[in-house]
């Protein structure tokens, strides 16, 4: 009972993170993007150590205030990118944003207390740390987002999947700053429970090992969905009951269902794979 009652916040937040990075998952496998979390992630880590160098105190109001503020001006960016060469693609510049976030935070380092504890926490994440006015603070922020996603669901798997032709362009461009903001926001608030490795797998991971499965965007969701939750309940049951961290706990079972997901269906012949292939 003790160790239910130390693991429901942390599981809690895992499982609303997995349904909504879940959910942003099979959006960005789709279009291609598959490491803007990170380099959004980064970027929200470097926006904080800007605001702490500046004179604000992690976790305040005004630290929040200016990362969210930084990333949103570069998700911006991602959304009103447009690449016509055809050796350049969005991967590239999010990749160099990356590269660049993360030198800047290492300039940073020596110049904010606790620089280097901060960028080790932003990779590997406080998830067992988890209290539950933490998870209400999450549950405000992404339930109102999700309910606007469902909402508009239609019009962005159009542009997700190149199917919004005849959609005004005005009308294309609010909906693509709506959603890489959106997304923005949710990535910045994950980061800080879970860490950059751990929203990336959970971006990533439960929306490939659907992809093996169906092909349907509501069958992506749900599987997603439920495999996250799967693999974040084995993970955080074995890093507890091991007492390995559990953010590369979390990251290597959610790699491994991946893995036996991809071996089984490519073995199995399963006609979802078969398609693709």
């Amino acid at each position: 009972m003790d160790t239910l009652i130390f693991l429901a916040p942390p599981l809690v937040a895992c499982l609303l993170l997995v349904a909504a990075l879940g959910y942003f998952g099979n959006h960005i496998l789709t279009r291609g993007v598959i490491f803007v979390d990170i380099a959004v992630a980064q970027v929200a880590a470097l926006g904080t150590m800007l605001g702490i160098w500046l004179g604000g105190q992690e976790g305040s109001l005004t630290v929040s205030l200016f990362s969210l503020g930084f990333t949103l001006s570069v998700v911006a960016l991602f959304a009103l990118l447009k690449t016509e060469h055809k050796e350049i693609s969005k991967e590239v510049i999010i990749g160099v944003i990356y590269c660049m976030a993360l030198g800047l935070a290492y300039l940073l380092v020596d110049r904010v207390s606790g620089g280097s504890n901060f960028i080790q926490k932003t990779f590997t994440g406080a998830i067992l740390w988890v209290t539950w006015k933490d998870i209400i603070r999450l549950l405000i922020i992404i339930s109102p987002i999700l309910a606007l996603h469902v909402w508009l669901s239609n019009s962005l798997i159009k542009m997700t999947t190149g199917k919004a032709g005849q959609m005004p362009k005005t009308t294309h461009l609010s909906l693509e700053l709506f959603f890489y903001i959106t997304f923005g926001i949710i990535v910045v608030e994950a980061v800080k429970i879970g860490g950059i490795f751990v929203v990336f797998m959970f971006l990533i991971a439960p929306a490939a090992m659907a992809s093996f499965l169906t092909e349907t965007w509501k069958g992506r969701f749900i599987y997603s969905t439920l495999l996250g939750a799967l693999g974040t309940i084995l993970g955080l049951v074995i890093s507890y009951k091991y007492n390995l961290p559990n953010g590369p706990t979390l990251v290597c079972t959610l790699g491994l269902m991946l893995l036996i997901i991809s071996l089984t269906t490519r073995q199995t012949g399963s006609p979802e794979f078969q398609r693709r292939s």
